[in-house]
């Protein structure tokens, strides 16, 4: 059975939105998009999570912006390890627009997105990380369908935005699995799923 995983760049104060560049997500008037790039440091992608194979899980507006950059990047550049990764894994995509996927080795979900997903884990085969994503990532989390969180979370405070946990989101315990610090100040964290949440009370019984 394959565990799916949720990649995540988080601010200090849970903000997921747009970490990547300022045209990334602008809604809700969000103008502090790029937030990542000043932090970025060799050998931070996850601590190997894209170093073996996977399969990735995307939402469409995530899908649009990972098709239109990762094909270009070439495997010399820097980060052309991970480009040629991405290039090469499977690709599942939330979209309405199955005849638009043109990057390769991509394929709609069909139906009920998280029923899909649950589907997906039961088969064999690589993992399954979803990236970015944070519409589709909140359904996931909502519905209790993530086994792993790897939070890569950045020494700052942005004050708005879309952050990584809603309203909706599903009570759960989680395992803290390793952990470790980029030289530029980045906490990378991987928790893993373990049960329900327990209760108790420091006052004397």
């Amino acid at each position: 059975m394959r565990k799916l995983i949720a990649a995540v760049m988080i601010s200090l104060d849970g903000v997921i939105q747009a970490p990547g560049g300022p045209g990334e997500d602008r809604s809700g008037g969000f103008a502090l998009g790029g937030w990542a790039w000043p932090y970025a440091s060799e050998g931070e992608a996850m601590d190997g999570l894209f170093t073996r194979p996977f399969a990735l899980v995307l939402g469409r507006h995530t899908y649009d912006i990972f098709a239109g950059y990762w094909p270009q990047v070439a495997s010399d550049a820097p980060h052309g390890a991970i480009a040629d990764a991405f290039n090469a894994a499977t690709k599942h995509v939330a979209t309405h627009r199955p005849d638009t996927l043109a990057w390769a080795h991509s394929h709609a979900l069909d139906g009920d997105v998280v029923d899909a997903l649950r589907a997906l884990k039961r088969t064999d085969g690589p993992d399954v990380v979803t990236q970015g994503s944070s519409v589709l990532l909140h359904q996931l989390l909502a519905r209790d369908v993530v086994d792993e969180l790897r939070l890569l979370v950045y020494p700052i405070v942005l004050g708005r935005g879309k952050r990584l946990f809603d309203d909706d989101a599903q009570a759960a315990a989680f395992r803290l699995a390793g952990t470790r610090a980029t030289p530029t100040g980045v906490i990378v964290s991987r928790y893993e799923r373990e049960g329900d949440v327990r209760t108790g009370s420091f006052a004397a019984g």
